[in-house]
């Protein structure tokens, strides 16, 4: 069956830096565009990253251009997201989505909490 699971996320310092990683099985991981989103309490689900099928093209949130870096191995059926410089308001459940129309996945999230 399709699964999409993330890991990588914890609680760091205000500037420190962490790196999620979403593993997919069940499909094939090449043929989709791969994002990440994020979702803080009391606010609506937030995009953050999106990455191409081969991984040439890249968008970014504005809250996070500059900080964050999106990735993938389509080798290994990974993607990535390197996370720097964090601020407070990056505390979230970070997800990992799978998009190829009409197919839409998701995995079950990661916390990220950042607080000194």
């Amino acid at each position: 069956q399709v699964q999409l699971v993330e890991s990588g996320g914890g609680l760091v310092q205000p500037g420190g830096s962490l790196r999620l990683s979403c593993v997919a099985s069940g499909f094939t991981f090449s043929r989709y565009s791969m994002r990440w989103y994020r979702q803080a309490p009391g606010k609506e689900r937030e995009l953050v990253a999106t990455i191409s099928r081969i991984g040439g093209i890249t968008n970014y949130g504005d809250s996070v251009k500059g900080r964050f870096t999106i990735s993938r191995d389509n080798s290994k059926n990974m993607m990535y997201l390197q996370m720097n410089n964090l601020k407070p308001e990056d505390t979230a459940v970070y997800y990992c989505n799978a998009n190829s129309a009409p197919y839409d996945y998701w995995g079950q999230g990661t916390q990220v909490s950042v607080s000194s």
